[in-house]
């Protein structure tokens, strides 16, 4: 089988590797993608929002399947638009998106269907938004309506804080125009939860826990998470019960209930709190740099797991993964997630007992450079957490660049 895989980053590295291990599958496509994934697949340079140019580029090399990695080629409507055309696509459509690309779209339906999640309200006005917030206890949770690369959500601990915020969202349209969701501040670990869902069939993967902060100590901006790891202690039998029951399986319903099914991956970033596990947020996709941790961890052919939701086919066998422990940490541009530069080298990056998935890599006259903000992921795989993590430091010390940074404390959290 031909598949097409859209994305560019260190998930859609993941899934290309998932993918390449199938036995049924011959040949891999993706647009863009990056160095490390051309090794084992064709990269085709056509941007992940170019719908048109991606359903022709599908259509020329007659593809059995494509899958998309990125919320922003989802929330620009690939899946409508290859679908339309007859063709095989793994991912959700614009209106089932919106799950994600809109976080009051989000908070609303939770709301109407008992979803566990924080109290919320949303504004377009800076003044109302900053009178509200100003009359609450700190820290402010304060959410960007539509999509922002992960970076859209800032948890302000003052006023200063919360009003420098407010600009960027409302005033300064950093992210666009938009809108403001303003949470109650919540406490607690948080953990994702991502599942196949096709319409009402949830198939669970296992959980992660990510680490967003730049900083060791949880420090720092928000990133699109700076490593993770898998099997997670704190999590009892009863509490992941819970939360596939009552708030992946009940979200799953919900959007059918609503006239947008899914039919991909639903990524629950949860949160276990003093009152219970609650929703912080949904997305319509697999979570980077989970999936670089989790993905590694399929036993069962991938390719009939992607197919069969692309197509509407009920996975009849059990999903199987391994119960080794994942831990990966990601190496990211000096500057990120604030203004950084690309094109630095990269040496001796392969280090063997690990994985290394490329998230913003390309070639330049046959050398490897940087090409992102998140640049590289490393992730062992053994028996214990801190095996993992020994694994993967040992490796991450080895790659050659002055112009990298990495957190010091992935796993602090149990380890």
């Amino acid at each position: 089988m031909k598949v097409f895989v859209i994305g560019g980053g260190g998930r859609e590295h993941a899934i290309v590797e998932v993918l390449h291990r199938s036995a049924q599958v011959s040949e891999i496509f993706c647009a863009p993608g990056n160095a490390g994934i051309g090794d084992i697949a064709t990269c085709v340079p056509i941007k992940d929002t170019e719908t048109e140019k991606l359903l022709q580029f599908a259509q020329q090399q007659q593809v059995d399947l494509t899958v998309v990695g990125p919320e922003a080629a989802l929330a620009a409507g690939v899946v409508d638009c290859f679908r339309a055309a007859g063709l095989a696509i793994f991912g959700h459509t614009q209106a089932a998106t919106r799950i994600e690309s809109s976080k009051e779209f989000a908070k609303e339906l939770m709301q109407k269907y008992g979803i566990p999640t924080a109290s919320y309200r949303s504004f377009d006005c800076y003044e109302d938004a900053l009178a509200y917030v100003a009359e609450r206890p700190f820290p402010a949770v304060l959410k960007y309506d539509g999509l922002a690369a992960g970076k859209g959500v800032v948890i302000a601990q003052d006023l200063e804080e919360a009003t420098e915020a407010l600009k960027e969202m409302l005033l300064d349209t950093t992210f666009g125009k938009g809108r403001v969701v303003v949470e109650d501040f919540l406490t607690g670990p948080e953990f994702s939860f991502m599942c196949f869902v096709d319409g009402r069939n949830v198939y669970p993967m296992p959980l992660a826990q990510d680490h967003k902060r730049a900083f060791d100590g949880d420090r720092g901006p928000n990133t699109g998470g700076m490593g993770a790891y898998t099997s997670l202690p704190f999590i009892t039998p009863e509490d992941w019960q819970f939360a596939y029951e009552q708030i992946m399986c009940r979200v799953a319903v919900a959007m059918c209930d609503e006239g947008r099914p899914l039919s991909g991956v639903v990524y629950g970033g949860l949160m276990k709190t003093p009152d219970g596990i609650k929703v912080i947020e949904f997305n319509a996709r697999f979570g980077d740099p989970e999936t670089e941790v989790v993905l590694p961890l399929l036993q069962s052919d991938a390719y009939n797991i992607f197919s069969s939701i692309a197509l509407g086919k009920k996975i009849d066998n059990p999903i199987l993964w391994s119960q080794e422990i994942t831990l990966g940490v990601v190496l990211a541009t000096k500057g990120y997630p604030g203004s950084y530069e690309k094109g630095f080298p990269l040496e001796n990056v392969e280090q063997a007992g690990t994985r290394l998935f490329h998230m913003g890599t390309a070639r330049r006259d046959g050398r490897l450079v940087t090409n992102g903000g998140r640049v590289l992921m490393v992730v062992a795989t053994a028996d214990t957490h801190q095996a993992a993590r020994d694994k993967a430091y040992a490796a991450a010390a080895q790659i050659d660049s002055d112009h990298l940074f990495y957190r010091k404390d992935i796993g602090h959290y149990i380890i």
